[in-house]
């Protein structure tokens, strides 16, 4: 033992050094083992031991770069790209609203070209029926029913502050305030800076949907998404096709099947919302006049608006349509309420599964979930993509996800 430490070797190397060059040598090293002395049963119980040598420590990731200099140039350049990227997404932000809603009203109109397609009808002859068609109406509704909001809404500024005045020498007024006292007072103080804004009336029925802070480039945003909608309608097979080409060929037809599901989905869900949006006006419409409340073309352009957005919508103009009725006349505001509810029952049951049928199905909380989540960061056009999107990620989940998962044991 002393002399090995002070040659500082290890029993243990020198066995297994010895083993090695014992495998070596092949049978002429078996005798020698043979005829070892056996003094102390140490040595033949460390003969039969397995020794594994400890794995070298790993150095650090910072410690393995071979070139500092150069990796912190590149991070550097990297950084700036994705700040440079975001900025650009920044500033195309309009441009990109632009095209998401020319691709929505596409897949939107997409069922009613391929409906004039299987009645035997071309592409482009179906194309061009819709397109004349999406052309006359536009045309209708800029001159017959925009001066008529616009008169609404100069109306409206005018008439509010007096109609809030006499709600509030009202007997309604006093018996609120004395069932909830000083919450009720600070309420409707609320209620009543808001509405006395006129913009934002407007932010209600479709602040969210402005791209622009005057006419003229609200004007030359429609006529972009116009002309971006039309291209869409009419080459939407091609941009498929050009997309599948970037999938690999073994899986494009799954791919196509899978895409196919997703347009007929977002199609017969934008299709679908903009139906029950005009029912929803033409109900509002309806009761306004026929209860005699003010400002009933108003309020119907604000009921189209607001209920495009799933869930949500319906009952946040129900509040938003009471409310005003409650300052013109309380009696008729409570059958307005009643009614409106009793609708909105009566299209969450009814009338939504049969106009839905071709959309997928989404769970009501992810509906509005994402709903809320899309309203806050896009505003009314977050509202609108996020039931579509979160279609198209179920069917993405459910066919490819899914199987791939149960394929593994």
């Amino acid at each position: 033992m002393s002399h090995d430490s002070a040659t500082g070797t290890d029993p243990e190397n020198e066995q297994t050094a010895d083993a090695a060059a014992g495998n070596a040598a092949g049978t002429a090293s078996a005798p020698a083992a043979a005829d070892a002395p056996a003094d102390g049963g140490s040595a033949a119980a460390s003969a039969g031991r397995t020794y594994v040598e400890a794995a070298a420590p790993r150095a650090s990731f910072w410690t393995r770069i071979d070139k500092p200099f150069v990796f912190g140039f590149l991070a550097t350049l990297g950084g700036l790209a994705a700040i440079l990227l975001g900025l650009t997404l920044s500033n195309l932000s309009t441009v990109l609203i632009y095209i998401a809603f020319a691709l929505f009203a596409a897949l939107g109109l997409d069922p009613a070209v391929r409906f004039l397609e299987r009645r035997g009808l071309s592409r482009g002859v179906s194309v061009l029926i819709v397109i004349l068609s999406l052309l006359v109406l536009l045309i209708a509704v800029l001159v017959l029913i925009v001066p008529i909001v616009v008169n609404q809404v100069s109306i409206f500024a005018r008439s509010i502050q007096p109609m809030i005045q006499d709600f509030m020498h009202s007997d309604v007024y006093r018996w609120l305030e004395g069932q909830f006292g000083a919450q009720f007072e600070d309420l409707f103080g609320e209620v009543q800076k808001f509405l006395s804004d006129p913009s934002n009336i407007a932010a209600i029925g479709g602040g969210a949907l402005q791209v622009g802070a005057s006419i003229a480039t609200g004007i030359s945003g429609l006529i972009v998404v116009l002309v971006l909608t039309l291209y869409f309608v009419a080459t939407l097979p091609s941009m498929k096709t050009g997309l599948l080409r970037l999938v690999p060929a073994r899986d494009r037809k799954r791919a196509g099947d899978i895409t196919d599901q997703i347009t007929d989905s977002v199609g017969g869900y934008v299709q679908g919302m903009v139906i029950l949006a005009f029912i929803n006006a033409m109900i509002t419409l309806l009761l306004y006049t026929v209860l005699g409340l003010p400002f009933p073309p108003l309020m119907a352009t604000v009921a189209f608006l607001v209920t495009m957005i799933p869930l949500v919508g319906p009952v946040l103009f129900w509040v938003i349509g009471s409310s005003i009725a409650l300052f013109a006349n309380p009696v008729a505001a409570l059958v307005f309420a009643a009614i409106y509810l009793a609708y909105m029952q009566i299209e969450a049951y009814v009338i939504t599964p049969r106009v839905m049928n071709r959309a997928v199905s989404v769970p009501s909380a992810l509906v509005v979930i994402g709903a809320l989540a899309g309203g806050t960061l896009l505003g009314l056009l977050g509202a609108l993509i996020a039931v579509p999107v979160a279609a198209s990620i179920l069917i993405i989940v459910k066919q490819i996800w899914i199987p791939r998962q149960d394929s593994r044991v």
